[in-house]
């Protein structure tokens, strides 16, 4: 019994601090409530999004460096600080500036903890339920993500402030810091040695790596953007003029995604990997088409459901792929793949430029098509035997 209330007392706010990693997808609820309260243009809004992922090409490589250094619970209470400036900011400056700087901040501290965070729940939880325990992290933070634009939208009906979610965040931010910092977690000796850009770069000289470095950039990119594009596409398709009233859109996303990332661990567990990473593409491509043409809420709702589901195991499916390809290159393929989550700045800078240049979201959709094509063709390529693509 000891033994299980020492476990749970290290668990638990390990846990919690994946939820505090999923207060990055509130990025898409931030940036449209932001454009309206600021009258900015798609191209403009859709830099804020860039600003959050662009740090993930910058950090990611240093992190582990860093993380070798003052050990991973370090990194992860480095991370969560980071995160709770990000949470005051807007709150107290509110203009295009601060978000820039705030979503920089934020950018920053999910990038830390991203790489940070998963080594130090192996530090807890060992053997064959270390898999699981990775699992339930992500539907942990798929929590977050998905709960993100139902307060946000409360806020503005309730007190007529959308930013009411910082201080609600930050709270959290604040609780998780404190209890992971007096909680004791043994990690594994220090080396003070990290990897390096150059042995990071130098895997994109093999295919298979490429094509996969290239899959995440995509499926980020799509994350991203179907986060931040599907309320627009809501209010374009059905003469919405009150962002409140499409919002819910989000929430739709996140809801299947949380879905789709709770089940995919019992179909990844009896099924072909490659069968359900071609399922889920599928899944995708249908959501995406359908967002072109169709015009009721109720199955324009159904394909950003069938996007979010798609999306929801297909990093996890690349990243365990790439890493057993090179199983002796395990942290530098992870670097290189959480840089690829850098897809996140180019997408929507793209997706932006489209819409401007078509004056519909029409344009958005065909940036993240071409990642759904990507994908689909490394659907295609993807073995279930890991030597080769």
């Amino acid at each position: 019994m000891n033994n299980n209330n020492g476990f749970y007392t290290k668990i638990l706010p390990v846990m919690l601090s994946f939820f505090c990693m999923g207060f990055v997808d509130m990025v898409g609820t931030a940036t449209n409530y932001a454009q309206k309260d600021l009258g900015l243009d798609e191209t403009t809004a859709n830099l804020f999004p860039s600003m959050v992922f662009f740090w993930f090409l910058i950090f990611s490589v240093p992190t582990g460096t860093f993380m070798s250094r003052i050990g991973r619970k370090k990194t992860v209470l480095v991370s969560l600080l980071v995160t709770a400036l990000s949470m005051i900011i807007p709150f107290v400056w509110y203009n295009k500036t601060s978000l820039i700087i705030t979503f920089s901040l934020l950018g920053i501290g999910n990038t830390l903890m991203q790489v940070s965070l998963n080594p130090l729940l192996s530090s807890i939880v060992k053997g064959d339920k270390l898999a699981s325990s990775f699992t339930l992290g992500q539907f942990v933070k798929a929590i977050a993500s998905f709960s993100a634009p139902i307060i946000a939208t409360s806020a503005s009906l309730m007190f007529d402030d959308w930013r009411m979610i910082y201080p609600l965040f930050l709270t959290v931010s604040a609780i998780t810091v404190i209890w992971l910092g007096i909680t004791r977690i043994d990690e594994q000796k220090k080396d003070g040695r990290g990897i390096t850009f150059f042995e990071c770069f130098k895997l994109l000289g093999n295919g298979t790596i490429l094509l996969c470095f290239l899959g995440i950039m995509c499926l980020v990119g799509i994350d991203v953007g179907t986060n931040v594009t599907s309320p627009r596409i809501l209010m374009e398709r059905l003469d919405l003029t009150n962002l409140d009233d499409a919002n819910y859109a989000t929430s739709v996303y996140f809801a299947f995604r949380t879905a789709g990332c709770f089940l995919g661990a019992f179909i990844l567990a009896r099924y072909s990997a490659k069968k359900f990473f071609g399922l889920s593409v599928f899944c995708m491509a249908l959501g995406m088409g359908g967002l072109y043409f169709l015009q009721s809420e109720l199955i324009l709702c159904a394909c950003i459901g069938l996007i979010g589901f798609g999306n929801s195991n297909v990093f996890s499916i690349i990243l365990s792929h790439a890493m057993l390809y090179m199983p002796d290159k395990k942290n530098e393929i992870s670097g290189l793949m959480i840089m690829g989550l850098f897809g996140g700045t180019v997408f929507p800078f793209l997706m932006g430029y489209a819409t401007k240049t078509l004056h519909s979201q029409a344009g958005a959709l065909l940036i993240m098509s071409i990642g759904v094509i990507y994908l689909l063709f490394l659907a295609i390529r993807i073995r279930d035997n890991v030597n080769s693509i």
